[in-house]
């Protein structure tokens, strides 16, 4: 790594939870060269079938508490 990206790494370390947050997801996002217009296509098809559901109430779901506590005992 150079000894710009270490300096970088160390200043940015520095920064708040969230301003790391919005830069990571600059930096993966800036690493995608081309759009893969199917991908998108299906992923739109597929949230717009995710929203109907949940405003029909058809959806089942899980607090947010729970399945992060659940990909945690996963993932550890």
């Amino acid at each position: 790594m150079t000894e710009t990206a270490e300096r970088l790494k160390l200043e940015l370390s520095q920064l708040s939870v969230k301003d790391r947050a919005e830069l990571a997801y600059f930096l993966i996002h800036s690493l995608d060269e081309e759009v893969d217009y199917d991908v998108e296509s299906a992923w739109d098809i597929e949230l717009t079938r995710r929203m109907q559901e949940i405003n029909e109430g058809t959806a089942s779901g899980k607090p947010f508490k729970q399945v992060f506590t659940e990909l945690r005992e996963k993932y550890s």
